[in-house]
């Protein structure tokens, strides 16, 4: 008699960590709050690490969706958090506008490859990875711009997207509850 081993679904902690994390930027893009350590800090941990711990685990289910998006945006948040922290403590030079906004509108089409693959998945999934490129292509355009509007709306919009990773997460986390 064989017995399969169950393992529980680590999707519920990588579309938190992305979710919780976009929600606390956004309100800051939104100029609801300043940028502050608590964004940073979620940015590395929650945003970052658990991310990257979520996708590893997505791997070992044979999921390569999951383990694409979640190490992938787990660095990303990382790597944004570097870009504010390096150039605050004169480690490197601040990023110029040009260059943020190159490196947004790389994730935004990243991001659109996802939003692809996504089309034989869930309609939540697909709302997360279709506001997610909208959100990456917004911040892009305020960076090549100069408009304040630009990252306001975006702002709005990330807070859209971010709770509808929050709420998928909620809908997985409680499914597996049975």
């Amino acid at each position: 008699m064989t017995s399969e081993k169950s393992y529980a679904n680590p999707g519920p902690l990588g579309l938190m960590g992305f979710g919780m994390t976009t929600v606390l930027l956004n309100l800051h893009n939104a100029g609801l709050v300043s940028m502050g350590s608590a964004i940073l800090a979620m940015g590395i941990i929650f945003g970052g690490t658990a991310q990257i711990f979520a996708g590893i685990l997505e791997f070992f289910k044979g999921n390569t969706f999951g383990l694409t998006a979640f190490t992938s945006y787990g660095a990303f948040w990382i790597s944004f958090v570097l870009l504010i922290v390096l150039p605050h403590f004169g480690v490197i030079p601040a990023s110029s506008p040009a260059l943020i906004g190159s490196y947004l509108t790389i994730w935004g089409l990243f991001t659109a490859i996802l939003f692809v693959a996504t089309l034989k998945a869930s309609k939540e999934l697909q709302v997360i990875f279709s506001t997610l490129v909208i959100l990456f292509l917004l911040l892009a355009a305020g960076e090549f711009t100069g408009l304040p509007i630009f990252g306001t709306i975006a702002g709005y919009e990330g807070l859209f997207c971010g709770f509808s990773a929050i709420y998928l997460a909620g809908k997985e986390l409680l499914h597996a509850q049975g």
